[in-house]
């Protein structure tokens, strides 16, 4: 019945240490030879997600930056894309310096504030330090550099201290009328993608582009922002460690990110 699978990344496909499962590289090799669509449904960007693409050959499609593009490895080349104007960004790199945040630009690359990578424990982000350090370019004034030379975004992500601090974050954006969506991420993370994208409407857009009905496609996920692609889906898979909200609106749960969660959405919903 179903064609197509698609994995979010963190906490998804990625265990707590930020590593693919062998077992779950195994299964989307079987989903591959018997014939299926695997995909990556994630917020992250290309540069983010490059050093993981050699363990998972099989990929060919990529709906990135939380659905503002969707790209083909195998031709190289965006299929769909809809970014945040540069007005927009500089707004938003301002309103991040009011909480003194952390702002991070995301298109093909990865951008940060040297300064902010340096501390991202502080902004509840220590778990990628690592990670930003092998993969984004670190700017010594992002919001200054970014205004001397700015360029459309396909997302920008705001790193708060606290859920408070992204509540006024959250209230300044809606007070100046930006149009964006935005979805809370981690403990006190905020995405900003244009509005009316997210991870639903990139699906959408690559199953019109390989001409497959929604309803035979999979999404596996955990976060708030896969519940858009929840909807759009043929079946929702919640991860084991999703939250209680994603696991209510999914149609199924497996287990977690640490225990096979991945390897058994292929081999029990689609390779069935």
């Amino acid at each position: 019945m179903y064609q197509l699978i698609a994995f979010d990344m963190d906490g998804t496909l990625l265990d707590s240490g930020k590593t693919i499962l062998p077992d779950s590289r195994t299964a989307i090799g079987e989903a591959a030879r018997a014939g299926k669509i695997v995909a990556l449904n994630t917020g992250r960007c290309l540069a983010e997600l490059e050093e993981f693409l050699s363990l998972i050959p099989e990929v060919r499609y990529l709906n990135c930056a939380s659905g503002a593009m969707v790209y083909d490895l195998k031709e190289q080349k965006t299929l769909y894309s809809c970014f945040l104007d540069e007005d927009t960004v500089i707004q938003l790199l301002a309103f991040a310096g009011l909480e003194e945040a952390m702002p991070h630009i995301l298109l093909e690359k990865s951008i940060v504030q040297k300064s902010h990578w340096e501390q991202m424990e502080r902004f509840g982000m220590g778990v990628y330090q690592d990670q930003f350090e092998r993969v984004a370019e670190k700017w010594e004034d992002i919001a200054h550099t970014y205004e001397e030379k700015p360029f459309s975004a396909a997302k920008v992500n705001i790193y708060h201290t606290s859920p408070e601090s992204r509540a006024r974050t959250e209230q300044r954006i809606r007070d100046a009328g930006l149009q964006v969506s935005m979805v809370r991420a981690e403990t006190t993370s905020l995405e900003l993608s244009a509005s009316g994208i997210n991870k639903g409407v990139g699906l959408e857009k690559l199953c019109q582009i390989l001409n497959l009905p929604l309803c035979r496609t999979i999404v596996v996920g955990d976060a708030d922002n896969d519940l858009e692609a929840f909807k759009t889906a043929g079946l929702a898979v919640a991860m084991g460690n999703a939250k209680l909200s994603v696991k209510a609106a999914a149609d199924v749960v497996v287990s977690d990110c640490d225990h096979g969660g991945c390897a058994e959405a292929v081999r029990k919903y689609l390779l069935k």
